[in-house]
């Protein structure tokens, strides 16, 4: 399977940064193996969205996927009680 690209929101530096270090480390390990597997065992498509989330403890990463251009642009990362409000 070929790998993908990972790109990221200019906006995801800053939702990094409001994390502990030793959580980071564990989102961006995460976010990494998302070259080899896009979809991995427990994502799930956001509804009316052409997104996707996956859960790292209380953590979710929110990110499209292009298959076309074998592209994953990660969103989002937030605390789960703030990841889906808008604004």
């Amino acid at each position: 399977m070929a790998s993908y690209e990972l790109r990221f929101k200019r906006s995801v530096r800053k939702d990094l940064r409001a994390i502990p270090n030793a959580d980071v480390r564990r989102i961006l390990d995460c976010i990494e193996a998302l070259r080899e597997q896009p979809r991995p065992e427990g994502c799930e498509k956001l509804t009316g969205s052409a997104r996707y989330r996956v859960r790292i403890g209380v953590y979710r990463v929110i990110y499209e996927i292009i298959d076309q251009q074998l592209l994953v642009i990660v969103v989002k990362v937030e605390h789960r009680r703030n990841v889906y409000r808008s604004g």
